[in-house]
C-alpha cells in the first residue's frame, strides 16, 4: 500500500530521486528566493524593468535601513501586541474547554463540541461585513483590542478541537485515581492534566502564533493606519501613489517573516513532540 523506502529501490530510481530532489527544492523556494533578491535591488531596477537580471547594484543596507526608519517597527510592535494575547487567550480557553469536553460525559457534550468547531467550516470571507459592522457598533473598529477579541473567538474552536482530542487520549485512570484521593476538579485540571498537556500547548502555540502573525485579510478589514495595523497590512504602506516600491515591500516581508520562523526553531523540539505524541503506542 505504501511506497518502499528509497534505499530499497533500484539504483536508477535512487539516482533519479537524488537528481530531482534539488530541482524540486529550488522550485519550492523560488518565491522566497525572488523576494530575497528583490529586497536588495535598487529602485532603478524596477523602473527600468530589470526584474530578473543581475542587480545593477546591491542596496542591502539602504533598503533595510529605509524599512527600519519607516513605520515598520511600529507595525511589528502592533503584531506582537495582537498576536501574543491572542495565543494566550485562545490556548487558555481551549485547555479549559477541552478538559470539560474530553473528561466529563454529559448529554450535550457532542452538541457543544460541534458548536465550538462549526465556525471552522464557514468560509471566513462571508463574515467580513457582519464582523466589521459588529466592531463598529461596539466601538472596536480600528483597535488592537477588537482584532485580539476576534482572533481569540475565531481560533478557540480549532484549539478546542485540538485540545479535546489530545486530552481524550490521556490515561483516564489518572483522573479516577485523583478523584479517589479526593482531589478537587480544578486541582485535577491544574496539577494532573495541564502538566501532561505541555507538548500539545507548545505545538498549538506555534501554530496559532503563525496563523495570527501571518493574517492579512482581517488585518485589512478591521484596522487601518499605523496605530492598530499589524505588520502584514503595514507592508502595503510602501506602495506609492502611482507605483509599488517592490524593493521595500520585499525587505519588509523578509523582516516580517523572521519572528514566526524564530519561534518555530525555538519551539521545534516541543512542536514535533506535541504533533507526534500518541502516534506510536
Amino acid at each position: 500500500m505504501f511506497p518502499a523506502p528509497i534505499q530499497r529501490q533500484s539504483q536508477s530510481a535512487q539516482v533519479t530521486y537524488q537528481s530531482m530532489l534539488p530541482i524540486a527544492l529550488i522550485l519550492w523556494l523560488a518565491p522566497l528566493i525572488a523576494v530575497a533578491l528583490f529586497s536588495i535591488r535598487p529602485d532603478t531596477d524596477f523602473t527600468t524593468g530589470n526584474y530578473w537580471g543581475w542587480p545593477s547594484s546591491f542596496e542591502f543596507f539602504s533598503n533595510y535601513g529605509q524599512v527600519f526608519n519607516s513605520a515598520m517597527p511600529r507595525y511589528i510592535l502592533n503584531s506582537f501586541i495582537i498576536t501574543v494575547p491572542t495565543v494566550i487567550g485562545a490556548v487558555a480557553l481551549s485547555c479549559m474547554a477541552g478538559f470539560a469536553l474530553g473528561i466529563y460525559r454529559f448529554r450535550a457534550n457532542l452538541l457543544i463540541f460541534f458548536m465550538f468547531i462549526a465556525g471552522n467550516f464557514v468560509p471566513f470571507q462571508i463574515l467580513m461585513v457582519p464582523v466589521r459592522d459588529l466592531t463598529l457598533d461596539m466601538g472596536l473598529y480600528n483597535t488592537k483590542t477588537g482584532l485580539i477579541l476576534f482572533h481569540v473567538a475565531f481560533q478557540t474552536g480549532f484549539c478546542t478541537l485540538f485540545m479535546r482530542n489530545f486530552i481524550r487520549a490521556l490515561p483516564y485512570e489518572l483522573i479516577e485515581a485523583a478523584r479517589v484521593e479526593g482531589v478537587a476538579e480544578w486541582r485535577i485540571f491544574w496539577y494532573v492534566v495541564l502538566p501532561l498537556m505541555k507538548p500539545a500547548i507548545a505545538a498549538l502555540s506555534v501554530l496559532i502564533f503563525t496563523f495570527i502573525w501571518n493574517d492579512y485579510f482581517w488585518a485589512v478589514v478591521l484596522t487601518q493606519g499605523e496605530n492598530a495595523q499589524p505588520v502584514t497590512a503595514g507592508i502595503t504602506s510602501f506602495n506609492a501613489q502611482y507605483r509599488a516600491m517592490y524593493h521595500l515591500m520585499s525587505a519588509g516581508s523578509i523582516i516580517a517573516a523572521l519572528p514566526p520562523v524564530a519561534m518555530f526553531f525555538l519551539m521545534q523540539r516541543h512542536f514535533i513532540a506535541g504533533l507526534t505524541l500518541g502516534a506510536v503506542k
